[in-house]
């Protein structure tokens, strides 16, 4: 398949077909998509955030959650207005639903300049779905390589063949959050989408090219924490990705419209995580629960504690040479090492070029992206 220069396709009476995701939206002169931030302008999509973020911090890497790929590092972590979800409980529903397209300016070369200042090692798109304004996305991607830093997605995963065409060697690593488990019948009711197979597609697709995948699973207690839909995702994962693929089950927080619900217990947590192991899945993590026995790193031959947590924070690491075992030399699959001089750090508001405050009205995040 050739590099796609555009996501759209024209159509007959100057209607477009966005690509840019998988809902595929037809858009007739003068209309926007279901994320409202793509817009039919002449015949062609425009994208209306492009240079313009919504939320933008310093994060250490581990708070997207990135347990396997260059740990101890800061990123510079930003999003935009829309989305192509409507998650009933998103905790960013202020920018992800917004239906104003607002934001500060932001360059992809200011964006890297930010990252450089602050002693970031790469950038994160976050807080909305960026396959939505994937061209801004690949821009600041090419920018951050050129300054040599590593890019990251953290998305839903509901991508197109041709948005993952369109970004193919600009992605480093993607954190793929799915939702109570990817179960279709949750997905439609409180997230209006299909079902859950551009998602697994779009894993697949992200480890052929050699992109470092992490999959995270936010656990909504009584309508998403089935553990038979739970026990199904980990056998795919074990088939299609692989048994050392990083699995993170992550708590839930009652937010937007779905109040009525407590958060995600521990021990619903706890029994989740056995299932994923018994499966087969070798490095699973608990997220958004703080210090845990379960957010440390084991070795899989030896059951060794191999990597020490303290939420976002590393606490030890114990891994000798090319991140091997010190007890009995099994080779760990994460990709780099902490920093010779690693301080942990917590997220940190920025202000952009200007000297204002960039996303400073941008919500507090508790889900751990």
């Amino acid at each position: 398949m050739a590099m796609p220069d555009r996501l759209f396709e024209p159509l007959p009476g100057g209607k477009v077909r966005c690509t840019a995701c998988a809902r595929y939206c037809v858009l007739p002169p003068g209309t926007r998509g279901f994320c409202f931030v793509r817009q039919n302008v002449g015949g062609r999509v425009e994208l209306l955030t492009y240079g313009r973020v919504a939320a933008i911090q310093i994060d250490p890497v581990e708070k997207k959650p990135l347990a396997h790929y260059r740990p101890g590092t800061r990123v510079l972590s930003l999003g935009t207005a829309g989305c192509n979800w409507r998650c009933q409980y998103c905790q960013n529903w202020e920018i992800s639903q917004k239906r104003e397209v607002g934001g500060d300016p932001l360059t992809p070369e200011q964006a890297v300049r930010l990252a450089l200042d602050h002693g970031c090692s790469g950038i994160t798109f976050t807080y909305n779905e960026p396959t939505i304004f994937a061209e801004y996305a690949r821009d600041v991607m090419r920018a951050a390589h050129r300054a040599g830093l590593f890019t990251n997605f953290v998305t839903n995963g509901y991508l197109s063949p041709e948005a993952l065409e369109f970004l193919r060697g600009e992605l480093d690593a993607v954190s793929i959050d799915l939702k109570g488990s990817g179960e279709p019948g949750f997905l439609r009711k409180y997230v209006a989408a299909k079902g859950p197979g551009p998602i697994f597609e779009s894993m697949e697709t992200l480890r052929r090219a050699g992109v470092h995948v992490e999959v995270t699973n936010l656990i909504v207690p009584r309508v998403g924490d089935d553990p038979e839909a739970l026990r199904s995702l980990a056998q795919r994962i074990v088939g299609r990705l692989g048994p050392q693929t990083p699995f993170h089950l992550l708590r839930w927080h009652p937010d937007y419209r779905m109040l009525d619900l407590p958060p995600t217990p521990i021990p619903t947590l706890e029994r989740l995580h056995a299932i994923a192991r018994g499966e087969g899945l070798e490095f699973v993590y608990l997220g958004n629960v703080g210090s845990h026995p379960f957010g440390h790193t084991y070795c899989p031959s030896c059951n060794a504690l191999i990597v020490e947590r303290a939420g976002f924070a590393l606490r030890s690491w114990k891994l000798i040479r090319s991140n091997e075992c010190p007890s009995c030399g099994e080779r760990i699959p994460i990709v780099g090492r902490p920093p010779d001089h690693y301080l942990p750090t917590g997220p940190q508001p920025i202000t952009g070029p200007g000297n204002a405050a960039v996303g400073a009205n941008s919500p507090a995040r508790r889900s751990g992206r």
